[in-house]
């Protein structure tokens, strides 16, 4: 990348726009901690967020063009935070994986063709939210060149970190693609350094490094968000506390040294693990709870990555105790593999009451091929503890079943799992989410499925048209057809609990077999 392309203000006068382009109402923690740095490095840039995801569908453009008439920004920041092609449930316009169980499986002429017409439905709605996106960034450019000519565009966010290459042929000329965090990259090009040392490019003058996603971040230490700064710059944060049950996102770490190989938030973070300052989280949290905020959400990749972070989390804990925040609630997503004793009694009295694991299968073989390196028998010993502790609320168990090497009889050891993980919390608090893997780029399943032949060289990742959806909504045969079948009949038994009806009809039609006896028995003293 050529370091010469820099900025053309002085940082004095630089005036950056963050827009957030439109989504469910999730709290944008990206933008915020984007202008939280700059605001602390570079103190005499003035800044201005929009998050359009506060704002109604009809009004999108209206809000952006006046926003930026009356902030007229020199550079302008997107955050784009999703391109979720294959959700499990809602989405858009309906159910989009059972639009395609209906199209693909179901034998009644009337529900195929219902299922062709939720298709039809979720592509228009997938590629109309697509060209509306890239329409607000080219608008905004366009909106403030009238006012600053010279002004600049980056584009970053989840969704552009993944298909940072498909979107390179879409995004106007000059557009910086941030892959990632991008802090510092920020920081860089507002102070007219050189960015060749970040996970980005400029369109139409470079093309993306090779495996540039796969390229480490920059470090970066982290401190604690300055909310009183965010209150000024982002007038409509107060939409965010109206709603009492609402979570705010609060990052503990960045960083995840897993491979499973659905995956790609290894990648877009990183392999290392950087764990943030204790006292700067709680202090972040604080901020929040002085607002009225009694929900966080954290929302690292996993809250405890690995075994060897668990005193952090437990030091992590114990400081929000002595802080005085005892009247919160958290969630977040977690390896059960990766819990003490301890560990699981400070969660319990910090107020943790919702966490997901994404278990995938409870075959320990299909654990291996997933690349997912983690002890099913660990997992159920831990979440006993967990119980133990008084841990009484939701856990939501995601299960990606047809994964490589799926047969009936690793079915059935996923029942029984999830039987017993039923009999440790109770049947009403486990919530089994029924997932087919979305195959995304950069993952280690999209190279099997490239070398298997079951996707060609050069496909379009972001397309929508049926036979490339076939193939990268995973659930290949001679298994498809199957769970296809399942699912259809789960819909039509259930809808409104189409987890746990999946559960009871794969129980009904294989049967269930007993887990092995070190799986069931507590793992020995010393283990």
């Amino acid at each position: 990348m050529s370091d010469c392309i820099l900025p053309l203000f002085a940082t004095t006068s630089a005036r950056v726009l963050y827009v957030r382009l439109p989504c469910n109402p999730i709290f944008p923690i990206g933008v915020v901690y984007l202008a939280d740095h700059i605001g602390k490095v570079l103190p005499q840039v003035e800044q201005r967020i929009l998050d359009l995801g506060t704002v109604p569908p009809l009004d999108f453009c209206r809000t952006l063009e006046r926003v930026i008439a009356e902030f007229q920004p020199t550079l302008l920041v997107y955050s784009w935070r999703d391109i979720q092609i294959y959700a499990p449930v809602g989405g858009r316009g309906g159910n989009p994986l059972q639009n395609a169980f209906e199209f693909y499986y179901a034998r009644n002429p009337l529900l195929k063709l219902r299922g062709a017409w939720g298709g039809l439905h979720l592509a228009t709605a997938y590629y109309g939210e697509l060209w509306r996106n890239l329409g607000l960034i080219k608008q905004g450019l366009r909106r403030a060149r009238q006012y600053q000519p010279q002004a600049s565009l980056i584009v970053g966010g989840g969704a552009v970190s993944v298909f940072y290459e498909q979107l390179g042929q879409q995004l106007p000329q000059g557009t910086i693609i941030s892959v990632g965090e991008g802090e510092l990259l920020l920081e860089d090009w507002l102070k007219g350094q050189g960015i060749s040392r970040h996970r980005c490019y400029v369109v139409g003058q470079e093309k993306p490094r090779p495996n540039l996603i796969h390229e480490a971040p920059v470090p970066l230490i982290k401190t604690a968000c300055n909310y009183a700064y965010i209150e000024r710059i982002w007038p409509e944060f107060s939409y965010y506390l109206q709603a009492p049950d609402f979570y705010f996102g609060v990052q503990t770490k960045r960083g995840c040294p897993h491979n499973c190989c659905y995956c790609v938030y290894t990648v877009i973070e990183g392999k290392q693990v950087r764990v943030n300052p204790i006292t700067e989280v709680v202090q972040e949290m604080q901020q929040l709870y002085q607002r009225g905020v009694r929900n966080f959400w954290f929302t690292d990749a996993q809250f405890i990555p690995a075994r060897k972070f668990i005193p952090d989390a437990e030091a992590l804990l114990e400081a929000i105790l002595t802080a005085g925040m005892t009247d919160i609630h958290w969630a977040a997503y977690i390896r059960a593999d990766n819990l003490s004793p301890r560990l699981c009694d400070l969660m319990v009295k910090t107020g943790m009451n919702y966490f997901e694991i994404g278990i995938t299968s409870g075959a320990q073989e299909l654990i291996r091929k997933m690349r997912m390196g983690y002890n099913l028998r660990v997992v159920l010993e831990n979440c006993r503890d967990l119980k133990a502790a008084g841990f009484n609320d939701l856990v939501s168990v995601n299960y990606s079943f047809n994964v490589i090497d799926e047969n009936f009889d690793t079915i059935r050891q996923t029942v029984a799992y999830h039987r017993e993980l039923e009999r440790i919390f109770g049947a009403d608090k486990v919530e089994p989410a029924i997932f087919f893997i979305g195959l995304q780029p950069h993952t280690h399943l999209e190279a099997y499925a490239l070398k298997n032949d079951i996707l060609k060289p050069g496909y379009d990742p972001m397309s929508m048209t049926p036979w490339t959806a076939k193939k990268l909504l995973w659930n290949p045969e001679p298994l498809g057809r199957f769970f296809g079948e399942v699912c259809l009949e789960a819909w039509g038994r259930n809808p409104d609990d189409f987890g746990r009806e999946v559960m009871h009809i794969l129980e009904e039609k294989l049967g269930m077999v007993s887990l092995p006896a070190q799986a069931v028995n507590p793992v020995p003293a010393g283990v």
